[in-house]
């Protein structure tokens, strides 16, 4: 029996007629959808904000989550079903992320593989204002996601980029970028495992926005756990570091290492086991340049073009290995 039904048709039409039937079968009798809106920013998947009549009269949202392209729907059920299970592990541990509400990793039910989870108040801030408050939040944060023990570990962490696929930009520092690439055919360091968000960084990271104060004050949750692995917590402090140089500059990047250590987190025991998960990280972000910095720029980051992010990538990496020494 369905669960509610959508009285504003114009609307709904935007959510397909099986996913639509799909989301009312996980609704509460008497509730229905009166709003739906398009969330931007993501890259992998298509997002919806749903909004529900419920039956006192109020309304409550929920996020609906569709991998539409072709490309991210091979990879769907996988993606999916790890976002699903991390919500599940989350529910009711110190860090705040979405409910589950249901899956469909398979597209058994819906036109394509989706998930629908409810909705955190709050939303990323990218701008450079307030940073300098934002980045021990985020530290912070960090350090919580690493402390949770889950009773059971998710899979592994996948290597993101090899020696072979760096995309080295245009006019970047040859030495610098050789030196990076050899660090990366070496042997991954031992490391202590610890639950990974995967994909931390401040687009992923909902804060609030209250009128009377600066926004960002507080974080109101974390999003997009669908690559949540098991691994080491360097490689999320890294990937966190990347965006932030990207976004901010360089020195962001190398500044949050520096806040997560200072919130309380525990990182490799030497300077060259750190620049090996730095690297890495910094070395996969090249041959993403034009996807990642896409939603940045409808985010009204417009300045972030392809190639002032490949000028800050190549100005990070080299601030790597120079503070190698």
């Amino acid at each position: 029996m369905l669960g509610g039904t959508v009285t504003n048709h114009d609307e709904a039409a935007a959510v397909r007629p099986l996913t639509l039937a799909w989301v009312n079968r996980h609704l509460t009798t008497g509730e229905r959808i009166v709003k739906t809106e398009a969330l931007h920013g993501g890259i992998t998947a298509e997002m919806r904000r749903l909004t529900i009549s419920t039956r006192d009269g109020g309304t409550r949202d929920l996020v609906l989550r569709a991998f539409v392209d072709p490309f991210y729907r091979e990879r769907a059920e996988d993606l999916l079903s790890r976002e699903a299970h991390a919500l599940t592990l989350l529910t009711g541990t110190s860090v705040s992320a979405p409910g589950l509400v249901a899956a469909d990793p398979t597209a058994a039910h819906c036109e394509y593989p989706s998930l629908l989870m409810t909705h955190l108040a709050g939303r990323t801030v990218l701008d450079d204002e307030g940073l300098e408050a934002r980045v021990p939040l985020l530290a912070r944060q960090l350090v919580a996601i690493h402390a949770l023990r889950p009773t059971e570990r998710p899979r592994g962490y996948v290597a993101l980029t090899t020696a072979d696929t760096v995309v080295t930009p245009k006019g970047a520092d040859a030495a610098a970028w050789a030196a990076a690439i050899d660090v990366i055919r070496r042997p991954a360091p031992p490391f202590e495992g610890r639950f990974l968000h995967r994909d931390f960084q401040p687009g992923n990271v909902l804060f609030d926005v209250e009128p009377s104060g600066p926004a960002g004050a507080r974080i109101t949750g974390v999003v997009d756990w669908a690559a949540t692995s098991w691994g080491p917590a360097d490689l999320d402090v890294a990937h966190c570091s990347t965006n932030l140089a990207v976004l901010h500059g360089p020195a962001w990047g190398l500044r949050f290492t520096e806040a997560y250590e200072e919130a309380g987190g525990v990182l490799a025991a030497t300077a060259s086991e750190r620049l090996y998960w730095q690297v890495r990280d910094g070395l996969a972000f090249s041959e993403e340049v034009r996807l990642v910095s896409r939603p940045w720029r409808e985010a009204g980051r417009t300045e972030l073009t392809t190639r002032a992010v490949e000028e800050r990538l190549d100005a990070y990496v080299t601030a790597l290995m120079d503070a190698l020494g």
